[in-house]
């Protein structure tokens, strides 16, 4: 195995342990924690599609690194942000910057 097909393992890896293991870690709770979420993913992964000229729609991103369509995965596992949730990353943002 060569570098990329280690990386793309992980990367696999890495979607099924968020999407079949811990769809109840929250986008927030993982910006407030790590700087990024599945959105951030499907953004990285659009923008590595552009590089190679690949015509990738956020809808089509966001399908992949949710394994379904970002409606369907907020519909079955979004929970509506706590106030101490959004104190929390209002502070990671600003200390981001």
């Amino acid at each position: 195995m060569n570098t990329v097909e280690l990386e793309a393992a992980t990367f696999r890896r890495l979607l099924q342990h968020l999407n079949e293991k811990r769809p109840d870690v929250q986008n927030i709770d993982l910006m407030i924690l790590a700087g990024f979420c599945r959105n951030c993913l499907a953004d990285w992964y659009r923008e590595a599609a552009a590089a190679q000229d690949i015509e990738m729609s956020k809808e089509a991103a966001r399908e992949r690194i949710y394994g379904e369509s970002f409606e369907q995965w907020k519909a079955k596992h979004q929970k509506p942000a706590s106030a101490e949730q959004i104190a929390a990353f209002e502070r990671a943002q600003n200390e981001a910057h």
